[in-house]
Formats: structure tokens, sequence, C-alpha cells
């Protein structure tokens, strides 16, 4: 029973890792996407309520069948809408806009990090000292990836727009979380997404005004890097990959695992978000930048693997007495 019970927890924490990779690989590929439409002439916000809008149209079934969830659960959806969505989206959209891809990916993926802020002072759980360093060792390579040393060579605004990313983002783990210890009371995950994408359709309608758009821009064509690509294919990618796909594996993925693993695979979002926009668009980072963005990843992936498990009550222990320790208690 007690090997049978540990082979059903690694299959389900091995599909945990892969969904959680799959999320990554398709929230990566959004920036590499946008930012051609942008460039065509759409403004960020509309990109982003294009994006979120049908998407919500896509998973629209979804929230049918669970219309329960709006009167079970209605401050979730809310904030899932609010934060999850039109926050995250918003905010990176309009970063890009302004700052490489690149650049806005590491600093949105401090959130990671800043997710041990909520574990330490919202839930009020003890946190390690490998946590605290994983945090200054991210702080640190965000510095380098800025290259504070020339007074912020970048738009000022933009890593504004993308450090409010990162906050948004932390909603987003938080938020993906809630009642997955509930058992068979925990919300649906797909319904969770579903009217979040709905919620977050609506904030961003009123915000955007997309009934001032140029619509013309999507029957034209955009250019990654001077190749001209159709704007509608840019769009369908944004849509059906790098919003329905990424939500729905990354929420499950937080579910079968928890906000601090999940947080680490994600920071591959950031990878694969450089990579492809160094590919697609041209967009190269300094040595120095490099380097920065790879201590943000080092740092996020030492503060989220450092910290404490779900209902524990004292902050994880790395290493072979604590392995040692806990195989004795077991015995």
């Amino acid at each position: 029973m007690r090997t049978s019970g540990s082979g059903a927890v690694g299959r389900g924490r091995g599909v945990g890792l892969g969904l959680a990779l799959v999320s990554a690989v398709a929230f990566g590929g959004s920036g590499v996407a946008a930012k051609p439409l942008i460039e065509a002439g759409l403004d960020p916000l509309h990109v982003v309520w294009l994006r979120v809008t049908g998407a919500a149209l896509v998973m629209l079934p979804l929230a049918v069948r669970h219309r329960a969830l709006v009167r079970r659960r209605p401050a979730l959806l809310a904030g899932f809408g609010l934060l999850a969505v039109a926050g995250v989206q918003a905010s990176y959209f309009a970063a890009i806009s302004r700052i490489p891809v690149g650049v806005a990916l590491l600093v949105e993926y401090l959130a990671p990090a800043l997710v041990l802020g909520w574990v330490r002072f919202v839930q009020r759980r003890p946190v390690t000292r490998a946590a605290a360093l994983g945090v200054v060792l991210a702080v640190g390579g965000l510095a380098c990836v800025v290259e504070v040393w020339s007074g912020i060579g970048f738009d000022t605004w933009g890593l504004l727009l993308a450090l409010a990313a990162a906050c948004c983002q932390v909603g987003y783990f938080v938020l993906s979380d809630q009642g997955s210890d509930a058992g068979d009371a925990a919300p649906d995950p797909l319904g969770v997404i579903a009217y979040g994408l709905l919620a977050g359709s609506l904030v961003l309608t009123v915000v955007a005004r997309p009934w001032r758009m140029d619509w013309s821009v999507l029957a034209g064509t955009a250019h990654m890097d001077g190749t001209p690509v159709a704007a509608w294919l840019l769009l369908g990618w944004l849509v059906l990959v790098a919003t329905v796909v990424a939500y729905v594996t990354g929420v499950l993925s937080v579910r079968r695992l928890s906000p601090q693993v999940a947080g680490v695979v994600a920071c591959l979002e950031a990878v694969i978000a450089t990579v492809l926009a160094w590919v697609l668009l041209g967009e190269h980072l300094s040595a120095p930048q490099i380097v920065g963005g790879a201590v943000v990843l080092m740092g996020a992936f030492i503060a989220q693997s450092s910290a404490p498990a779900k209902g524990s009550a004292e902050p994880v222990a790395r290493g072979p007495e604590k392995d040692v320790a806990a195989r004795r208690t077991a015995a």
C-alpha cells in the first residue's frame, strides 16, 4: 500500500512538472508574437484585449458548465481575472512596447522570489536562509540586467511595468493554488480559468476601449526581424497557445505541485522568451545582462526550492542529514 501510494505521488508530480514545462514554453512564446503586432500599429492594451477576449470565447463552454462557481467563489474568480489575467498581461505587453522582451521577462520573473514574501509576511511561515540568499541573488542579478551602473539604460516606465507584471504574477501563483487542499470541494481549475478570462476581458474592455482599435492591422502583415508574418496567425498563436494552453497547463501544474515548485519551473519561461526574442526578433542582450539573467533565475530557483512545504510550520531543511532524519522518523 505504501509503495503504491508513493508511486502515485511520484506519477502525479511527474505529470505536474510536465504541465509546468508546457506552460512555460507556451507563455514564453507570447512576447515574440505580440511585439510584431504592437510594432505594426496596435496599441499594447488592444493586443492584450484581443488575446484575453479570444481565449475567453474559446473557454466559454467551460464557463457555462461551471457556472456554479460564480456563486460559490466570486472573490477567487474576480481576483484571478484582475491579477492573473488582466494585470499580468496588460503590464507585460505595455512593458515590451518600451523595453526588450528578454529584459521584461527577467524583471517579471522576480515573481518566484516575491512569492516568498507572501509566504513569510502574509502566511507568516518562516523561510530558510537559503531562501533569503535566493532573493538577494535575484535582486543582484536584476541590477545587472538593467545595468544600473549606466544609470538604468532602459525606459524607466518599461521597467516599472515589468515589475508590476511580477507583482501580478505572484497573484497568479497564489490564486492558482486556492482550494487545492479542499479535496472534492476544490473549485474546478478549468472553471476558474474560464471565468478568470471572462473577468479579465470585461476589465480590459473598459480600460482598452477596443472600439478605437485599428482593426485593419489584423488583415495585414507584421514583421519579425524583417520577415513578414500574417497578423492573424500571430494572433491565433497568442490566443490558442500562449493563453488557453498556457493558463490551463499552468494552473493544473500548480494544483499538482505547489506555487513554490511551479514557480521554479516557470522560470524557464524567461529563458525561452529571451532565446526566442534573440532568434526571431533580433533582440540581443549584452554579456552582463546574460550573466545577470542567469543570476536572477538561479536566485529564484534557490528561493523557491528552499520555501517551506505547504502546511509546514518550519522552514524546509535541505541535505542528507534531513533525509536521514526523515527516514528514521518514518521507520
